[in-house]
């Protein structure tokens, strides 16, 4: 059983986050979800929660410290992970990470981890390829070439996008995503 720490974003997506999350869980793994304040305008804590078993994060500063005031949530939550899975991901926690922000909970909590980083672009076709998220996505997958942690970018696929578009931009399907943390599990 591994430690999996899925971030969940902004994205209609998210819904489909709670299917990876149950996909995870019953293939034996600990799932601990950090939502950000956007995820859950898409989808409820409480759907997380029911299927990991575990409480659910969506704020930075909600129970700061874990039972020992010396043990950091945003830390201990980094340290744990065997693997991170940002699933959706939007351009927002795309640049943000590229850029060395942390402002939130799961921006945080990423920035403080050395596990491998599986990230699963989901947004409109246009603001996939704009060269900024293009740009940021280059820059990440360059960092982790070079120390850790890691970044793998889970590719999005081609589809009829929420929005109505047809074009790349949908988040890859969660048996991919699966399959893409069980091949980091196997390499570690």
């Amino acid at each position: 059983m591994a430690e999996i720490l899925l971030g969940v974003t902004g994205s209609i997506a998210a819904y489909k986050a709670a299917e990876l999350a149950n996909v995870l869980v019953k293939s034996g793994h600990n799932v601990n979800v950090i939502m950000t304040k956007a995820a859950t305008k898409f989808i409820a804590p409480l759907t997380f929660a029911t299927l990991t078993h575990n409480r659910v994060y969506t704020d930075m500063f909600d129970d700061v410290y874990c039972d020992d005031p010396r043990d950091v949530r945003h830390i201990s939550l980094a340290k744990r992970a065997a693997v991170a899975v940002i699933a959706p991901a939007s351009a927002n926690i795309i640049g943000k990470l590229a850029g060395g922000i942390a402002d939130d909970m799961l921006s945080t909590v990423i920035m403080a981890t050395t596990a491998s980083v599986l990230i699963c672009p989901a947004m409109n076709t246009a603001m996939y390829e704009n060269a900024v998220v293009q740009r940021n996505i280059a820059t990440l997958t360059e960092y982790g070439q070079k120390l850790p942690p890691r970044y793998v970018f889970v590719e999005p696929r081609e589809a009829r996008l929420a929005c109505g578009d047809l074009g790349r931009g949908a988040m890859a399907e969660v048996d991919v995503i699966a399959g893409a943390v069980a091949g980091v599990l196997r390499g570690l």
